[in-house]
């Protein structure tokens, strides 16, 4: 079984996100980047699969030579190879694309990737790629199971979840809880360092989303206790203040 994990190189969650130029171009000074967390089930999926099935993990990230070292811990936690695509991701059409060219003559029964990256969160790369490829796509997986090239997946809908059952190849966008995260170790970080990168250089795709400038949410207001026995107090200020009721 031949699986391509796609993984993304975005902020720690807990960095402090600034913008420079005129609020054009993110500040990477002085952030930590990682796997996307989403990113990290799928591969952490394929890890398990990898090894039900004598198969074999690619990882595989659209970005620049700063990402190395995020591509390096995918292949401490168990990949087996890494391809970067030579280019900074634009939008989803671009990154899609870039998956795709990769992916038409690897012959992968599975395109894993998380359900949305956690920078743009668009949320479409793997429907993108499923169309780019002519295969079907499914997200957001919360269980995936191969048996005699069949896939049986739980994946969540509104208000509940629903069993599919599709043969191999498809993609597939991951969630928790299809799979626990899974850290390096350290015979896994030494190995990481002599497995095969290959760098390839971007296919042609045309821009679908242009960029005018980031902005920060609104500052969150200051939080209000009301004790369990201030229900009137609680209900005055969700009606005056709040205006929900």
């Amino acid at each position: 079984m031949k699986i391509l994990v796609c993984i993304t190189h975005v902020p720690d969650t807990t960095a402090k996100i600034a913008f420079t130029d005129s609020n054009t171009k993110f500040d990477e000074s002085g952030v930590q980047f990682i796997i996307g967390p989403y990113d990290d089930y799928a591969l952490a999926r394929a890890v398990e699969l990898k090894a039900a099935h004598n198969g074999t993990v690619t990882v595989l990230n659209v970005g620049l030579a700063n990402t190395e070292p995020t591509i390096r811990k995918a292949l401490a936690i168990g990949a087996d190879d890494a391809i970067r695509v030579n280019a900074a991701p634009t939008d989803s059409f671009f990154v899609a694309s870039q998956i795709a060219a990769v992916a038409k003559d690897g012959n992968y029964d599975l395109i894993l990737m998380g359900r949305e990256s956690i920078d743009f969160n668009s949320g479409v790369v793997h429907a993108l790629v499923g169309e780019l490829l002519g295969l079907v796509s499914v997200s957001p997986v919360m269980k995936l199971e191969v048996k005699d090239g069949v896939a049986i997946m739980d994946r969540e809908i509104e208000g509940g979840k629903q069993s599919v059952e599709i043969p191999l190849p498809f993609v597939a966008g991951c969630q928790e809880p299809i799979a626990e995260w899974k850290i390096p170790n350290m015979r896994g970080i030494m190995t990481a360092r002599t497995k095969p990168l290959q760098v390839v250089e971007p296919v042609g795709a045309e821009e679908q989303v242009k960029l005018d400038q980031y902005s920060l949410p609104e500052a969150k207001g200051a939080v209000k206790i009301v004790q369990q026995d201030q229900i009137d107090d609680l209900v005055k200020m969700l009606q005056n203040e709040a205006k929900v009721l």
